[in-house]
Parts: C-alpha cells; sequence; structure tokens
C-alpha cells in the first residue's frame, strides 16, 4: 500500500500552494513514488484522533504501514532517504543537502512567517507598521546572504536536491510581496523550482483539492 499523508479538506491558501502538505507531495512527486491523501476538516484536527498523528493538530501527517510521522520537513528527509532523487549518494553533498534542508525551515522561513503574522494578525495594532518593517528588513537581510551564496549556480549544490525543494517552497511565500524580486536571482531561483514537472503535479494536486471544496 502507498504512504497516506493528510491535508486540508479547505486550505486557507486558496489553492496557492502554500500548505504544509505542498512539499510532501513534491517530494513525493520528485522520487517518482505514489501516495494517498486523506482530507482533513478543521474541525476533525481538534479531535483525539488526529492527536494521535501529530500532537499539534497541524497537517500534513504521514503513515506507512507501523510509522507515523509530522512535521513537513520531517516526512520530506523521511522521502528522500528512502528514494533517490532527491539527496545526493556522496557523503559530503548529500550532508550540505541536508544543511539546505535546516536552514530553510530554521533560519530562512521564520522572517517570513513573522511577516505574515505582522499582515493578517497585527494589522490593527499602533505598533504595526514598525514590526512590519523591522520584520521586512529581517527578510532582506537572509535575502541578501542568500543571495550571494547562490550566486549564478541553478541550485544550492550541482544539482536540485531536498534542500532546495524547500528553500524554493519558502521563498514561495513571499510571491507577490514584491521582496524577492529585488534579488533576480532568487527569484529566478524560484521560478526553476515551480518550472520542474514534479512541482507542477504537485500543486495541481492541492488546487484540485481546493477546487473541489470551493464547489460543494
Amino acid at each position: 500500500m502507498s504512504p497516506t499523508i493528510t491535508a486540508f479538506k479547505e486550505s486557507p491558501d486558496r489553492g496557492a500552494g502554500l500548505a504544509r502538505d505542498m512539499p510532501v507531495r513534491w517530494a513525493f512527486e520528485e522520487v517518482g513514488q505514489p501516495y494517498d491523501v486523506r482530507l482533513v476538516a478543521f474541525t476533525a484536527m481538534k479531535e483525539p484522533e488526529h492527536r494521535t498523528w501529530h500532537p499539534f493538530r497541524q497537517i500534513p501527517t504521514y503513515e506507512d504501514s507501523d510509522l507515523t510521522l509530522f512535521e513537513s520537513g520531517a516526512i520530506v528527509f523521511h522521502i528522500a532517504e528512502r528514494h533517490s532523487g532527491l539527496l545526493p549518494d556522496e557523503a559530503n553533498s548529500r550532508a550540505r543537502a541536508i544543511t539546505w534542508m535546516f536552514a530553510a525551515l530554521n533560519t530562512m522561513e521564520p522572517p517570513i512567517v513573522n511577516r505574515e503574522v505582522a499582515i493578517y494578525l497585527e494589522s490593527n495594532e499602533t505598533w504595526h507598521e514598525q514590526r512590519l518593517r523591522v520584520v521586512e528588513n529581517r527578510i532582506r537581510n537572509r535575502l541578501s546572504e542568500l543571495s550571494s551564496r547562490l550566486g549564478k549556480a541553478d541550485w544550492l549544490e550541482e544539482v536540485f536536491t531536498a534542500g532546495d525543494l524547500l528553500m524554493v517552497q519558502v521563498l514561495r511565500r513571499l510571491n507577490g510581496s514584491g521582496i524577492l524580486e529585488e534579488y533576480p536571482n532568487l527569484a529566478a531561483y524560484v521560478a526553476r523550482g515551480e518550472a520542474r514537472p514534479a512541482f507542477k503535479r504537485a500543486f495541481a494536486a492541492q488546487l484540485a483539492v481546493f477546487k473541489a471544496a470551493s464547489n460543494t
């Protein structure tokens, strides 16, 4: 049987491909492995049953035989370790690719998510504009550092890896902000990721869920 992941039945991102199941779908597509999806309503995520899969009542989860995982980065890492195509065989290259996975989620993503919090949850606060400027400056500092490291290369290592998959997915959260376009090589980097056939299949699968929910 194929592994089963959970995803939002009604995704709050309106089909933009930003929900946390997206990188997991993308990883499966990159390694050419089938997977099943169990859609979960927001109300069901609060139930004790879902908590047995995810202690923090989020998505995605991963179930395969007697193994259950949560956290998208951990699931992508598991997929990449089990199947060829997302981690290099050479030990040092493999270690560097894994490092980029951590960098995407631990270094790049936090200020980007903080910007979303400032916009969607703190907009009525008197200190909102000041807070937003501080957060966006932090994002620009990180983007500048990443831009310098990437340079003219296509990917962070010699080939596309799980590190690129997670990094591109994190940077996509800046779509529409205008910030990413200040770094042309990073904008092109994200575009290359989005142009990959595996990404397009994963995006289409997630978008189909949103469209189905919208039509009910």
